[in-house]
This record gives C-alpha cells, structure tokens and sequence, in this order.
C-alpha cells in the first residue's frame, strides 16, 4: 500500500499510545494491517470507525487530515469563508486507550479551522446533533461538523457534515471533500496547537445564545399550551448514556409540559453505556427494561427514549393488559405526521386552499402512509432515498419555493418535526410527542387507540424490517449479484415464498421495471445495495445495506384501502413474523 509519509505520520503518533505501542510489542500484525492497510472513506455520511490508531480509525491524525481536507474545500466553494465561518458539536464519546474523544476531536477540528483564518463556532459543551444544523442555518454559517457516532458500540465514533443550507452533504460535495483530503494528509503545523486556538479570537462559543434559540424556535409548534399546562399525563424520559436530558427536559419546559421523570441510572453521559448492550433505543425493551420499571414505580404510562446524541426517539406505551407496547419508528411517524397536519389544518381555520402548498416527506424504505393521508386530505407527500441527508436537502428545495413542509421520517425512529432543523430531531420531537400524549389524555384516548383510528381512515400499513449482520463485504456483494442474476444472467426472481413478485427497482444499477425506460427516477448509487420487490398482494420489500453499520436491512410493508377490515392484513402479518428464516433462505 503506497501511503508514503501519511502511514509513517501514524505510526509516530501512535506507537507512543498506550493502544499503538502494545501492538507493536505483541507482534500483532493483523490488527496493525487493520489500522494502517486503508483509510477510512469519506462519504456522504462523513465518517465513523472505531477510535484507535491508523489511518482506517478516528484518532488525531485522521481528524486533523479530515478537517484540513473539509477546510481546503470549504475555500474552493465560499469566498467569504473566513467571514461566516462553521460550527462544531460534540457528543460525550471517548476512548481511553487511545486518548481519543469526541470533544478532543472537536478542538482539533477548530483548530485546523482557526489556523486558516476561519471562524470556529465550537460549544462549550456536549450538544444533541440537531443543534449543529440548527447553528448553520440560524446564524447563516458556511458549514458545520459534529463529532458523534450516535448509537453505534461504545468504541466507535463519527465526523458528521452539513452544508450552508443546513442539510447534511449530497454528492457531489462528499467525492470533492473526499479528494480535498488526499491531498492534504501532511498535517498543517499548527493544526495540532490547541491552545494556541483555544486562546483565538476566532473561537467562538455558541452555546448559550443558541440553546435558547433553539428552544424559542420550536415553541412555533406548541398548540395546545393550555393543555400541556394542566396535564396530569406522566412520562418517563431516557437519555441512554446520551446528551439529551438536559435538553428534553427544557424542551419540555419550553412547551409548559409537566417535566418528564428521569432514569437515574441513564440520565448522565457516559462513554461507556454501562446499563445497555447496545445504546439504540431501536432496539426496544432490552434498552428501555430501567424506563419501564421507573414507570411502574411512578405510575406513568409512556416512555420517551433518545439514542445517545439525541437525534432520534423512541416512545413506548403501557397497554390495559399490563404490557409495554414499543411503536415502531414507521407507527409513531404515523402518529407524528397525523398530528402535525392536524395542528395544521387548526391554525389554518377556514383557509383550506394552501393545502395544496403543504408536503410530507419520508424515506423509500418507511411506510407510505403519508401518501395516504395525503390523498385523503390534499398535500403532497413524496419520498426520497434513504436517510435524512436527502429529506432535509429536498426539505430546503421547498421551502425556497414557498412551500410549508410540515414533517419527514424515516422508519429507523428518526423524525424532522419543524423546518427548522433540517434533520432529524429528537429533541423537538420529544416535546411535540409530549403535547401529542397531552392533548389525547384529554380525550381519554392513548396513542395505541389514536394509531388505530389513523389506520381505521386511511387504511391499515403493517410493517415489518429487520437485518442480518454480515462484516465480509465479498459476502454481501456476492447475495445481492445472485438476486441481480437469479435464474441466468440479469435475471431478478419472480417470486418469494410463493408470493408473486411483480415489479422491481435496483437503485444500485439504476433499473426499474415499472419505468417505461426501465430507469429508475431515484438518484442511484453503485457504492450501496438497495433492491426493492413489488408482489402481486401489493406488499412491498426492500434489501438495502447500511452506510454506517455492518448490517444487512430488509424492509416489508403491506398496505389496505381505507376503511377495509384488517384480518387479512394481520394473517400476513402473523405469517411473516414467522418468515425471518424463509426470507433468509429466499435471499
């Protein structure tokens, strides 16, 4: 591997870390051909890699290149850079063996940033990822990095992006960053100097004057004040080892909202997610067993649960029976956007006609009931490629053209309630829930019962998704080729299970079968795997790989026409619950 004096650079540094010189000292090759064989990619998600030395890890090094990179092509694009300046956050990751943190990293990215004259707009202090794409946009910044790997494993962390428009990078930005950072390897010399930095007139803390912003910002999404202040509806809140408590715990002071209770045990960050195998609220009761056992001791009856950098948010709800339901990302978006258009058709009164200016958005591999609603009551709905960084850029597109954008999802429990932050939000999300729970009381309705009147008018859509871990990419590749070439060469199946297999949309090679053309009209990529089936019943199911963890995903949904009775939903339903092991053995 020809990396010349970038590998020689890392191993100085390292070798002398705790981590780098015991590898030296035992010999172990392997793990040192990890670390140093090939770096990192930088992609549209930025990075994220477990923190340790060499050039494939997040460590000083790979920070300071990246930042140097980010920054050379920052200049290219804005020539009042060094006037408008970016904004760093941190979460409260950190890696003893090898020194490495995320407030580390992010002082060093200030200073890469300061030393060539650009204004750093670094907190003071760990921040929920929503408040980096909130600063750019607020103060009108050329970009923005926060240093996060949100609910990944302990060991790891991230280097996340935005642009000026407050959405995170879409192509082309991510290949100019990337090719901007191989030609800056050499760290800068005073790209190490924090100190000198830290002393900068260039640094600027944003904290205080943004978290009050923020919090200003969301309250134009508090409706039912009155209600949130008499409400006597109790809620217990996690953080997860995270950054959110502090912040949903204002947020729903902001809101008038009756404070959430707190996990003790997960209220304070901390590094090591000591009560959890994994921090992913995702995961369901294996993460949130202290929240329900705090509920029950309280009498509460719903559970709130942010992922570590509180972009995310889990809610669960205690059933008659006793049991705690925890709703799916795709039911509590269903929840979210019926409320969101519902306070919006209240503010409205009688102006019924901008209806037709209002949108819904949701990723291709969430459930479509948006578009349902949608027909029903006269917005628009649309849906985007996998993961936010295209909801919020097409979220910005129409918002320049006048048009009032009032909610997006994506099934894996993320949710942009407010244009205001063009990403998803656990924060804001937690307090507009909080009003939504707040307002159903009064009704003596309960988010179960409020679900199913939503699939009662707009038709039912189960929804069942699920991975497999797979960490050999020569494994993955070769499952989704044999899908592309399954009965002789381009040849896709026709059928699963003995389910009729009606259309397909490959958006790694761009084919689409239901286009004339047979091109398919999302923007495609070869660097991801993403294979969509329509079947003749009119489910839906969609293989896709991870950007961000070693997982195969697969996505089904099954959708009825408003008002039909749901028992044969529910039969499919039943029998792909079983299905895990045939849809295996189908791939």
């Amino acid at each position: 591997v020809n990396v010349g004096a970038d590998i020689s650079t890392a191993v100085a540094a390292y070798v002398r870390r705790p981590c780098g010189s015991i590898m030296v000292k035992n010999g172990a090759v392997d793990e040192l051909k990890k670390c140093f064989g090939a770096r990192m990619e930088f992609g549209t998600a930025g990075l994220r890699a477990a923190m340790g030395p060499g050039v494939s890890r997040m460590n000083d090094l790979t920070i300071i290149q990246t930042t140097q990179g980010f920054c050379r092509y920052l200049e290219q694009c804005f020539a009042d850079l060094k006037e408008r300046g970016v904004v760093i956050g941190f979460d409260a990751r950190e890696h003893t063996a090898s020194g490495g943190s995320s407030k580390r990293f992010a002082s060093l990215a200030a200073a890469v940033l300061i030393s060539r004259g650009v204004p750093a707009y670094l907190f003071s202090a760990f921040t929920p990822t929503p408040y980096v794409p909130f600063t750019v946009s607020h103060l009108g910044l050329c970009a923005g990095i926060m240093v996060t790997a949100s609910h990944n494993p302990k060991q790891d962390n991230g280097y996340k992006v935005y642009w000026e428009n407050g959405a995170q990078i879409i192509p082309p930005h991510d290949k100019g960053i990337a090719a901007a950072i191989e030609e800056n390897l050499e760290p800068w010399p005073e790209s190490w100097d924090t100190n000198t930095a830290s002393k900068s007139p260039l640094l600027k803390d944003p904290y205080q004057d943004i978290h009050r912003e923020y919090l200003q910002s969301i309250q134009q999404h508090c409706f039912h004040r009155e209600v949130n202040k008499c409400s006597e509806v109790k809620i217990v809140h996690t953080s997860v080892h995270g950054v959110g408590h502090v912040f949903v715990q204002a947020a729903f002071k902001a809101f008038d909202l009756r404070p959430p209770y707190a996990v003790k045990e997960q209220e304070d960050p901390d590094p090591e997610f000591p009560t959890v195998e994994y921090p992913n609220p995702e995961e369901g009761a294996g993460v949130l067993n202290l929240s329900f056992a705090l509920a029950d001791r309280e009498g509460a009856t719903v559970v709130f649960a942010n992922d570590p950098d509180a972009d995310r948010l889990a809610v669960a709800e205690k059933q008659p029976s006793g049991e705690w339901r925890v709703f799916s990302g795709n039911e509590l978006g269903a929840l979210l956007g019926w409320w969101s258009f519902q306070c919006w058709k209240q503010q409205q009164g009688e102006n019924k006609a901008s209806v037709k200016d209002v949108y819904m958005l949701a990723s291709t591999v969430s459930s479509k009931i948006l578009r349902a609603i949608g027909l029903k009551e006269g917005f628009h709905f649309e849906e985007t490629l996998t993961g936010f960084k295209w909801m919020g850029n097409r979220a910005k597109q129409l918002l320049d053209q006048g048009k009032t954008v009032l909610f997006a999802f994506e099934e894996a429990i993320g949710y942009m309630c407010s244009p205001a932050v063009l990403d998803k939000d656990g924060v804001s999300a937690a307090a507009i829930a909080g009003e939504l729970v707040s307002y159903l009381a009064t009704k003596n309705t309960s988010l179960s019962q409020q679900l199913k009147a939503v699939y009662d008018e707009y038709g039912y859509h189960l929804t069942k998704n699920s991975y497999f871990i797979c960490h050999d990419q020569n494994t993955i590749k070769q499952l989704f080729e044999r899908l592309r070439n399954y009965e002789g060469e381009e040849s896709y199946p026709k059928e699963c299970q003995g389910f009729a297999i009606t259309a397909v949309r490959d958006l790694t090679t761009g084919y689409d079968s239901n286009q004339p053309d047979s091109k398919a009209i999302l923007p495609t990529s070869k660097s991801s795997q993403m294979i969509t089936f329509t079947f003749a019943n009119g489910g839906v199911a969609t293989m896709r790989t991870s950007g961000t963890e070693p997982k195969i995903k697969y996505y089904t949904e099954l959708c009825a026409a408003p008002g039909n009775s749901a028992p044969l939903l529910r039969q499919y339903l039943q029998k792909a619950n079983s299905s895990h092991d045939k849809f295996s053995s189908c791939v």
